[in-house]
């Protein structure tokens, strides 16, 4: 019988190899080209992997849980042609591993994008849709200072029915639902704490059964379960093991300097809140004015919008703007990038960066869309904190960092007043340029929050 057999694709930007989140199939079921088959989670995202072949699914290779090389065997499909000349899948044909797989097709192996057979329909098994959030913070999805919260999706989220009293169980993270699977924990029980019932991360770890309470039986040891001598394992791996490394070639290449400054940044809140009173539909956020200021500061000074290529012994300098923005998601720290931002309009901003941080927190961004940075705009504020002297974004040049906006007492015209002042802290690569640059970016930045005219004369 004629089998093929799909090895688990490269899912780009040199990703080795990609965990099994959950199988979308089964042994025996019919498949159509680009069904999705299985959700896997990469050290940068979770994405369905699409089966380039139609048939009948013959063998799961792996099992949820299990980490999978990229080129290893995958799932293994018998034709259909073959399957109703044998009566039944498993016939006495070898199976077929095809390695250039992109040749039956795009080769583009990320739901959305499909294997180029255009004529082919997509059936996928039935499947409650992950629901997306209505409203995302993330390290800069709203106001610095302001107390973060959850999403507030709709209807059932994968990996629960219905919860207290009939409600439906909200789950957005598949981190969430394995980190509930691995320690025995019913989501349909718990009361989420995010913001629409959200279950989040720790609501799952605050319900895991006491010492002693056996978990169910099909619940594997929790990665980080705390051993007889009480400390607590936390195996560095996945993304996890992603950020440790790039953080520590970034603290290892980059001769980087931080620079800081106090900013009154009330006459932007009035303007954020003008603009918001005249475009009520197309809400303005104080992220989407920072990533504008940033902007303009990088027209006026593009050395910092750069990376130092090292081999080569030179400085690139970006044509483009590709902004990342700092986002604390349940599966760590990523930065999701907006490409050529410089582009976009300040309400197309805030779109954008409402939708991307959105994205992110659910782990629905591709990994194309989490590389690629030129500088990043990291929002610490809503962490209630100050300051902070970040690790630049390999191989990036520079991050401007905004801490929390709040009521100081500040001179203004000889008195002393009241005002909303923020922290603005400018780290930078001092290859790419000296203190001037550095400084003047910094100072347009301030000058722009503390008079956002000074933002509006230089668009």
């Amino acid at each position: 019988m004629s089998e093929r057999v799909f090895l688990l694709p490269d899912l780009g930007e040199g990703l080795s190899e990609a965990e099994i989140v959950e199988w979308r199939v089964a042994v025996g079921d019919t498949v159509t080209v680009d069904q999705a088959v299985v959700e896997v989670e990469t050290a940068k995202a979770v994405v369905d992997v699409p089966c380039p072949y139609a048939g009948r699914v013959v063998a799961l290779h792996g099992t949820a849980g299990e980490v999978r090389p990229v080129g290893q065997p995958l799932i293994t499909i018998a034709s259909l042609e073959a399957v109703e000349a044998d009566g039944a899948p498993g016939g006495s044909g070898a199976p077929v591993v095809n390695r250039e797989a992109e040749q039956d097709g795009s080769g583009n192996v990320l739901i959305g994008y499909g294997t180029g057979h255009g004529g082919a329909a997509r059936r996928r098994r039935p499947r409650v849709a992950r629901a997306a959030p209505t409203s995302v913070v993330s390290s800069g999805a709203v106001p610095p200072g302001a107390a973060p919260s959850g999403a507030a999706p709709t209807g059932t989220a994968p990996g629960g029915g219905l919860g207290p009293a009939g409600e439906s169980v909200r789950v957005i993270s598949p981190i969430v639902r394995r980190l509930a699977k691995q320690r025995g924990v019913d989501l349909a029980a718990l009361r989420g704490s995010g913001r629409g019932g959200v279950i989040r991360r720790a609501d799952v770890e605050a319900a895991t059964p006491a010492p002693g309470t056996a978990p169910a039986a099909s619940a594997a040891p929790a990665a980080d379960a705390v051993p007889a001598d009480g400390d607590v394992i936390v195996p560095l791996t996945g993304i996890r093991k992603v950020i440790a490394d790039k953080l520590s070639r970034s603290r290892r290449e980059i001769p980087e300097v931080t620079i800081w400054v106090d900013a009154d940044a009330t006459a932007l809140l009035e303007t954020r809140a003008a603009i918001n009173a005249a475009t009520p539909a197309e809400p303005v956020s104080i992220l989407a004015l920072l990533a504008r200021i940033c902007l303009s500061g990088l027209r006026r000074f593009p050395q910092l919008n750069a990376r130092v290529d090292s081999g080569a012994q030179r400085i690139v300098q970006s044509a483009g703007v590709h902004l990342g923005i700092a986002a604390q998601t349940d599966r760590g720290l990523v930065v999701p990038v907006l490409r050529d931002a410089q582009r976009l309009t300040t309400a197309g901003l805030a779109a954008a960066l409402a939708e991307t941080t959105a994205a992110a927190r659910a782990g629905t961004l591709p990994p194309t869309r989490l590389t690629g940075g030129t500088f990043t705009l990291n929002n610490y504020g809503v962490f209630g904190v100050d300051g902070s002297t970040p690790i630049i974004n390999h191989p990036e040049a520079a991050l401007l960092g905004v801490g929390r906006i709040v009521d100081k007492p500040w001179v203004v015209d000889g008195q002393l007043a009241v005002r909303k002042v923020t922290q603005l802290s400018l780290t930078f690569d001092h290859r790419v340029c000296d203190g001037g640059v550095a400084g003047g970016f910094l100072r347009h930045v301030a000058d722009c929050v503390e008079r956002p005219a000074v933002l509006i004369a230089n668009l």
